[in-house]
């Protein structure tokens, strides 16, 4: 486990570009936090790291979009959805491709999503949404680990 903390938008975007630097095709990133503290900041940040130019908004409404980065991005957000509508989405078939795959608001219990994953939780100090934020990485599966050791230099 890894704790950070993110005192500002930039930094926080700015974490997202060091993450580019250190993913791989095939890895699978699972963001939570409350609404507001920074979850797509970051994938922005990925998204500009591996550098995509356009615009990198949350998919709340149409569930996933896809950034033409090298490695392709496949940002989910799970906000609106039950468990039993991750059968519908064809999940498995992009996290078996060679992109990135981000889920805003994963529905760990799902026994379609990948065991192994970077877990990052996102939440406030102090309540205050202009504030600086905590931001803790957890490695699940082995190539999850030295990742987190090449994120803290």
């Amino acid at each position: 486990m890894l704790e950070l903390i993110a005192d500002t938008a930039s930094s926080m975007h700015n974490l997202g570009k060091k993450l580019a630097s250190l993913l791989k095709a095939r890895d699978v990133l699972y963001l939570d936090g409350d609404l507001g503290v920074g979850k797509t900041t970051l994938v922005q940040g990925i998204a500009q790291g591996l550098n995509y130019e356009g615009l990198v908004t949350s998919p709340t409404f149409t569930i996933m979009n896809i950034y033409p980065t090298n490695p392709e991005i496949y940002h989910y957000d799970f906000y609106r959805l039950e468990i039993e509508d991750l059968d519908d989405l064809g999940l498995t078939d992009y996290v078996e491709q060679d992109g990135i795959t981000i889920i805003e608001w994963p529905k760990l219990d799902s026994d379609l999503l990948p065991e192994d994953a970077l877990i990052v939780t996102i939440s406030l100090l102090d309540d205050d949404y202009d504030r600086a934020r905590k931001v803790v990485f957890t490695a699940v599966g082995e190539r999850y680990q030295p990742l987190l050791e090449e994120l803290k230099d």
